[in-house]
């Protein structure tokens, strides 16, 4: 079983599975959300086989929905579970921290087989393969400063900038925590693993279908 929660936007839903960071599907109403989380199960499966995590997730069952707002419907998770609050012990975040290890490692596998140029979208958009990389990693410093992390956004191509950015977040995520709330404007770092690894597969997977003719 898989617990899942909706995020509520007014044009658009997200189904997220609370345990699995990342695993995060949108719809335009809550059948259609949850219909594409289960549908991307497969392509989650490689993310927890890279973090040698077993994934057997079962049927979905909704356990909360929240409000959320305009980001949503922009097409991006914007909101913690209540769960996300909780304490974190220091097995539930080493493994929360290791599927994010995971979804990066899924991103550069993907890209080193991806072509520079990418396919199109039906009105001429969307970033090719070098871009998007770059867009992660520069969310990824505004993410990290949610967790009080301070980097700026690392150049293009400077791998020991990233490395460390990277590092440093996994060291949050990986800690565990006696569920005090962040401070005003800051992300508990549950829902900071979930938004991450989404933002990451998210575009590791635009870039496979984008590759495809």
């Amino acid at each position: 079983m898989t617990s899942v929660y909706l995020e509520l936007g007014s044009k658009r839903i997200f189904a997220c599975a609370l345990e699995w960071p990342g695993w995060c599907r949108s719809g335009r109403d809550a059948e259609r959300a949850l219909a594409a989380l289960t549908s991307y199960a497969q392509r989650y499966a490689v993310v927890a086989e890279q973090a040698k995590i077993p994934f057997e997730p079962g049927d979905v069952r909704v356990v909360e929905r929240v409000r959320g707002g305009s980001t949503t419907d922009f097409g991006a998770p914007e909101r913690p579970a209540t769960a996300d609050f909780a304490p974190r012990d220091a097995d539930t975040a080493q493994r929360q921290a290791t599927l994010v290890q995971a979804a990066w490692d899924v991103l550069a596998q993907v890209a080193t087989t991806t072509p520079a140029e990418l396919r199109k979208g039906p009105r001429g958009g969307g970033r090719d393969r070098d871009k998007m990389i770059d867009h992660v990693i520069g969310a990824e410093a505004a993410y990290a400063r949610k967790l009080g992390i301070k980097h700026a956004a690392p150049a293009p191509g400077d791998t020991a900038a990233i490395a460390a950015l990277r590092t440093d977040i996994l060291d949050v995520l990986a800690a565990p925590s006696d569920g005090t709330p962040p401070p005003r404007g800051g992300w508990p770092p549950a829902y900071a693993a979930r938004r991450i690894a989404w933002h990451v597969l998210d575009h590791a997977w635009e870039m496979q279908d984008r590759a495809t003719p």
